[in-house]
């Protein structure tokens, strides 16, 4: 007699709709617990607000009033994702000027001095160095070029940075590595909920067309802003709310400043400057946004607004050039009457078992910086509803690359690439960097695009970036920001901004008047 679908054994434990950092990051939490796991993303992993991130995993200092237990839970992540991705993670300090004459700029200078004071107790559990506190002409020479005029002094503090999209792949990858399945460019059409309970969901792959139907016995919303959408594909609306708040971020041409720098825009808000890499982000606008979430717009007023902000206390800013700009939403919870920066940056698990769909949750709000907790707190919560009682590994178990340390120096002269090639790899991937080296070093595809270059000199397909794909999982993830980090840090600086755009596909190609020969040695 045949079984009915509710006698079936699902096809997988979880389906994760999602590949941002909370969902890829709760794949892999779960997928090392050993349960049966698939994730589907319809665009790329990391397209969303983790891909177009600051890119910070900080200590949560604004929550150090109100909420210092959160300043210390970030704190506390913090360390075990540098401890987890030591390749990936780079130290961003900060100098925060402060302006005015007289008593009062003393007073606010103190009282930021006597703040910070208090966020260095939780900065040993993320080997962050204590605040110091500048005088105009000490800061001048951390930072030249600052504006020291009618400054009362600085205080500096510190915080790392990490490549969110990178972050994303290298979760979704040790996902895979243990058992799980990640589908991308694949849209969830339908969740299905039978007689009160979520029984699985309708997917299509949006390159082909083809559909298929698979079972799941718990099904994760991890879609972020568009959680409501997804929501509405269960016959949920409104179960979910969140405010997406839409993120600017310039992509500038050079570091300009060694160090971050905040500043204050037009209205007040903090904004700031930071080296990354061999260029510079300014961050971030933080605005209510009803436009389409595919589609997110950058005006000429944000663009002008974040420019004028830094330009007050780092004129030199303007003789850069914005080679680029990112646009996420953040999926901020849900809240009236309040101005965006007063939303809170939480996150929350909703179980909609009470709305009529058990084993159906979503995953609202949260933030890069918190993102492996976020999934902890989750699985712990969906796990024993699977019988499974397998405890957290996240923080102590290596993302891919960052088992053991790599010797950039002896990479470069195994594998025959400038060292600054070869730092450049094994910061996306860490101890298999030889791997990717090995694929494209000495001899063999490389060889043959020097030969090529030497004829003809011009556009060409680089065989780092199929090692990329390789190594990547041939998933295509934050194509767009790849294209730029290629245009910017290994194109000769007069050809720097040329043939970055997005491309589709799953094939990613570069082209552009650059000689392959100067890209593969690492010239910048």
């Amino acid at each position: 007699m045949a079984m009915t679908l509710s006698e079936r054994r699902a096809d997988y434990d979880v389906l994760i709709i999602g590949g941002g950092v909370n969902g890829t990051g709760l794949a892999r939490d779960l997928a090392l617990r050993g349960l049966r796991t698939l994730l589907a993303e319809r665009n790329d992993l990391a397209f969303g607000a983790s891909g177009n991130s600051s890119g910070m995993i900080h200590g949560g200092p604004r929550y150090l009033t109100a909420h210092p237990e959160v300043t210390r839970s970030s704190c506390l992540d913090s360390g075990y994702i540098q401890r987890i991705a030591p390749h990936m993670i780079f130290r961003i300090p900060f100098i925060v000027p402060i302006y005015g004459n007289g008593a009062q700029a003393r007073v606010k200078l103190d009282a930021f001095d006597a703040f910070f004071s208090e966020y260095d107790r939780y900065q040993p559990l993320k080997r962050g160095k204590a605040h110091t506190r500048l005088k105009p002409d000490e800061a001048a020479r951390v930072v030249p070029g600052l504006n020291t005029a009618k400054m009362a002094g600085c205080v500096t503090f510190d915080e790392w940075g990490i490549n969110g999209t990178r972050l994303c792949v290298a979760n979704a990858l040790d996902a895979e590595e243990h058992g799980a399945t990640v589908l991308i460019h694949t849209t969830v059409e339908k969740v299905h909920v039978v007689q009160g309970r979520v029984t699985g969901a309708r997917l299509r792959d949006r390159l082909t067309g083809a559909a298929r139907e698979v079972t799941a016995t718990v099904v994760v919303n991890a879609s972020g802003a568009w959680g409501p959408i997804t929501a509405e594909l269960a016959g949920l609306p409104g179960r979910v709310k969140v405010r997406p708040g839409k993120g600017v971020h310039l992509v500038l041409d050079r570091p300009v400043t060694d160090v971050a720098v905040n500043a204050t825009s037009i209205d007040g808000r903090m904004i700031f400057i930071e080296p990354w890499e061999n260029t510079a982000l300014i961050g971030t606008t933080d605005d209510d946004t009803y436009a389409d979430l595919d589609d997110l717009p950058v005006t000429t007023d944000e663009v002008r607004y974040l420019l004028e902000g830094v330009e007050r206390v780092l004129p030199r800013v303007r003789e850069a050039r914005v080679v680029g700009t990112t646009v996420g939403a953040r999926p901020t919870l849900y809240g009236w009457g309040k101005y965006e920066d007063e939303l809170s940056r939480e996150h929350e698990v909703i179980d909609h078992a009470a709305h009529g769909a058990a084993g159906l949750y979503s995953l609202v709000g949260g933030k890069l910086a918190s993102y492996r907790l976020f999934a902890q707190e989750a699985a712990d919560r969906i796990a024993p509803t699977l019988g499974n009682h397998t405890p957290c590994s996240t923080h102590r178990s290596a993302l891919p690359g960052g088992e053991h340390p790599a010797d950039v120096d002896a990479l470069a002269e195994r594998y025959g690439v400038a060292r600054y090639a070869a730092q450049r790899i094994v910061s996306r991937h860490g101890s298999r960097a030889a791997q990717v080296l090995g694929e494209g070093g000495r001899g063999g595809r490389r060889g043959e695009l020097r030969g090529r270059a030497r004829q003809r000199r011009h556009a060409l397909l680089l065989d780092v970036v199929g090692q990329r794909q390789r190594h990547d999982g041939d998933r295509g993830a934050g194509i767009g920001r790849r294209r730029a980090e290629l245009g910017q840090h290994a194109v000769p600086r007069e050809h720097r901004g040329r043939g970055v755009s997005p491309v589709g596909g799953r094939a990613l190609h570069v082209t552009g008047e650059v000689c392959a020969e100067e890209v593969l040695e690492g010239h910048a």
